[in-house]
C-alpha cells in the first residue's frame, strides 16, 4: 500500500479514529527514538563497565537470595 492510499483509507475513518492513528503512530516513533538512543548510550559505555569492576560491584549481589526483614 502506498502512502497515498493509506491517507485515503486514513481520511476515511471518523476524527476519534484518526486521532488514534496520530497518536499511536507518536508512540511507535519516540519508542523508537528512545530504544536507538539507549543502544546508542549502551555501546558507548560497554567498555568502561567491561573494564572499571567500581561499576560492577553491585552485580555479585543479582543472584544472592533476599529476605524481607522481620
Amino acid at each position: 500500500m502506498e502512502t497515498r492510499e493509506i491517507l485515503h483509507a486514513i481520511m476515511q475513518l471518523p476524527i476519534s479514529k484518526r486521532m488514534l492513528i496520530v497518536e499511536q503512530t507518536l508512540k511507535t516513533i519516540r519508542e523508537s527514538e528512545t530504544q536507538s538512543k539507549m543502544l546508542i548510550a549502551a555501546d558507548a559505555l560497554l567498555e568502561d563497565y567491561k573494564n572499571d569492576k567500581d561499576l560492577t560491584a553491585f552485580t555479585q549481589l543479582d543472584y544472592e537470595s533476599f529476605y524481607e526483614a522481620r
